[in-house]
């Protein structure tokens, strides 16, 4: 779940947004955790089921946040390799150039010597590391003709060229080491995170694990309760909205150009939430953009997509593509953005639901916005 893509930098709320700030305080706790749970059974330091279960999902937001920078390094890494293949093609192609005005060079030298012409200067020249700097030092251009000096020229022009394109290509090929060794590093967090998870809910007993179900499953009824709030609220004000649309159209005797916005965003948001609707049930896997699986953000960019609408791969670039809207005046279609990383994203379908895809081991699914609590929803925004 939770590919630009760069680190989010820290900060504060910007336009109605929090920049992202890596939640790191989540780490020495779960390693803290992480030897308690290995260490010889224990009353007094064996930890309760609500901290295993707050561990553990400490421990896939953590994989969140590593598969959104997983994405990002893999959305640059192709960018990179893509740069060096146009650099190396370019380089490939001057190379060829630059040896066929060198074979032209050789033609005319072959000519001076059969002649006895100036047999030896021209063979220096090709010998030589910088034509140029021979020609300023010598007479062989005054006794080249016009199109012996034109093939210098060219032959001059295309070994500087060439030159610059090796180097360009070769810092890009360094550039891009860097970031596949990046995207390694990316993979192995995101794995060791999961691993990490999937061992402590393996030392849970089978009454352990009845209680976390039941955590759950106390959660999703609050979360549930939150969302019908949301839509009490919503209906409300979409209600006030559409009296006093109303009231202008009798008094203008036209509608407004915002009803005909919202009209054009409603029908690209339908087929939007219609892609998502179709892909629930498939698998999540991080790092996946479909078709058979997704992670978060995957989900989003593909369902926008299908609406006409390139989203950025990550959510730290989802979040800043179109407008921030408050929560009470969320639409369908509309993302909505999680926890102050944010590092995961939903698409909302109304009535305080969305669909998204939402951790290791679950499904696309449609959720209350409040699965996580009213604080871990961090931001909405309308993207066309």
């Amino acid at each position: 779940m939770a590919s630009h893509r760069k680190s989010p930098p820290a900060g504060t709320r910007v336009a109605g947004i929090r920049t992202p700030a890596l939640a790191t305080a989540a780490l020495t706790s779960v390693a803290l955790l992480s030897q308690t749970a290995t260490a010889a059974p224990s009353t007094d330091d064996k930890p309760s089921i609500e901290e295993v279960e707050k561990k553990v999902d400490d421990l896939y937001r953590q994989a969140e946040s590593a598969t959104e920078k997983y994405n990002a390094t893999k959305e640059k890494t192709a960018k990179q390799r893509k740069e060096v293949d146009t650099l190396l093609d370019d380089v490939a192609k001057r190379t060829q150039k630059l040896n066929e005005a060198r074979e032209e060079l050789g033609s005319f030298a072959a000519a001076q010597y059969r002649t006895g012409a100036s047999a030896p200067d021209t063979a220096t020249f090709l010998l030589a590391d910088s034509p140029q700097d021979y020609f300023d030092q010598t007479q062989l251009m005054g006794r080249m003709t016009s199109r012996q000096k034109d093939a210098v020229d060219d032959y001059v022009t295309e070994q500087s060229a060439t030159m610059k394109k090796r180097q360009e290509a070769t810092q890009s090929l360094e550039t891009l080491t860097d970031s596949q060794s990046d995207l390694k590093t990316a993979k192995a967090t995101v794995q060791q995170k999961l691993s990490d998870a999937r061992e402590l809910l393996s030392k849970l007993t089978a009454e352990e694990k009845a209680r976390l179900a039941a955590i759950e499953k106390e959660k999703q009824e609050e979360a549930a309760r939150k969302a019908a709030e949301l839509a009490k609220q919503q209906a409300a004000e979409d209600k006030a909205a559409q009296e006093a649309a109303a009231a202008q159209e009798s008094t203008s005797g036209s509608s407004s150009s915002s009803q005909a916005t919202d009209s054009s965003y409603a029908t690209k948001a339908e087929k939007a939430l219609a892609f998502a609707r179709s892909q629930v049930g498939k698998p999540y896997v991080w790092g996946a953009t479909g078709p058979d699986s997704y992670d978060c953000s995957g989900l989003t960019q593909a369902a926008w997509n299908a609406a006409g609408i390139t989203l950025p791969r990550t959510t730290y670039d989802q979040v800043n593509f179109g407008a921030t809207v408050t929560l009470a005046n969320a639409r369908p279609g509309d993302l909505v953005f999680f926890y102050d990383d944010v590092t995961h994203v939903g698409l909302y379908i109304g009535n305080g639901m969305m669909i998204h895809a939402p951790k290791p081991g679950a499904y696309v699914r449609e959720e209350s916005i409040y699965y996580d609590g009213e604080s871990a929803i961090h931001s909405v925004v309308r993207p066309a």
